[in-house]
């Protein structure tokens, strides 16, 4: 097992660096600049503040500039937000998103994954048919359109939750982004359970484990789940990607201040070094998890460890 993980690390790193490397090339390539929108500088103080910032390098000499600071872990300054760093601004704004984002991606499992076991094994019947309906809804409805739809009736109608901001020490501010983000998760994870788990109870050495006298319930935990439980977890992987990428519009709808509103403050204002920043931890974290992903995928699978 470790040297599966040591395998899996080792791709993981240069897949980092390449995402750095697009990431820098694509915000330097594009036309226009962090200081275009200040029409009152003068080109000697834009000239003075493109020295300051090493804008007025080669494009080689900043990408290796960055990658030797990103080496002593420095983001770098902030080109909008002057009064701060992009390690500042991370470490502001991280802690709320990675608590929505795993939060989100607990209670899809905690829902999807039974919601599918018990739609393959009610096959045909009410709630089956029930499960099936409301994964597909799930996965139909963006989270732009059930957010608002969710503060709409838990925040104004029946006045339970706050539908925006966010009080440090208030969970009951997250319950509807997390809801918001786990919906579509959810139901992606019980359609993909529910039709693992049916192949799995269809297969030759589940019906010899019925034969030999086995009971449904011992057939279903012993035999049965475990591999069902392999295209859910290779799931995860990408699950965490979206979790991640739609809190960037969950943080807006419900004005919460996490990392998200700096990428799009940073992407309009061209802010170099606070949208790279943002994308490394983005790609790192997500990195992270599909790893985690990839060792429980292993662990039920040993077969997967030596491919």
């Amino acid at each position: 097992m470790l040297s599966y993980a040591l395998r899996r690390i080792a791709v993981a790193v240069p897949t980092l660096l390449v995402i750095i490397t697009l990431a820098f090339a694509i915000q330097r390539l594009a036309p226009g600049g962090p200081f275009d929108q200040e029409q009152t500088l003068t080109p000697a103080v834009r000239a003075n503040l493109d020295r300051v910032y090493g804008l007025d390098r080669p494009l080689a000499v900043q990408y290796l500039r960055y990658l030797g600071a990103l080496a002593h872990g420095d983001f770098g300054p902030s080109l909008s937000e002057r009064d701060f760093t992009v390690t500042e601004l991370i470490r502001q704004g991280l802690p709320l998103s990675v608590t929505l984002g795993l939060a989100a991606v607990l209670l899809a499992v905690l829902v999807g994954i039974p919601a599918g076991v018990l739609a393959a094994l009610a096959r045909g019947t009410g709630a089956d048919y029930a499960v099936s309906g409301l994964a597909a809804l799930g996965v139909a409805l963006p989270s732009f359109v059930t957010g608002p739809a969710l503060a709409l009736l838990f925040g104004l109608y029946l006045h339970w939750l706050p539908v925006a901001g966010w009080e440090r020490g208030a969970p009951r501010y997250l319950v509807l982004p997390v809801v918001t983000l786990a919906i579509p998760v959810a139901a992606y994870l019980a359609r993909l359970m529910r039709a693992s788990l049916l192949e799995v109870l269809r297969s030759q050495y589940v019906r010899a484990a019925r034969a030999r006298g086995l009971g449904e319930a011992r057939v279903l935990w012993r035999h049965a789940l475990r591999p069902a439980l392999l295209p859910a977890v290779s799931y995860l992987g990408p699950a965490v990607a979206f979790v991640v990428t739609g809190s960037l519009v969950i943080e807006t709808v419900f004005g919460l201040p996490g990392t998200g509103r700096y990428l799009v403050q940073g992407a309009i204002n061209r802010d170099y070094p606070l949208v790279l920043g943002m994308v490394i931890v983005y790609a790192a974290f997500t990195l992270t998890l599909n790893l985690a992903a990839d060792l429980v995928y292993g662990w039920l699978d040993p077969g997967a460890r030596h491919a």
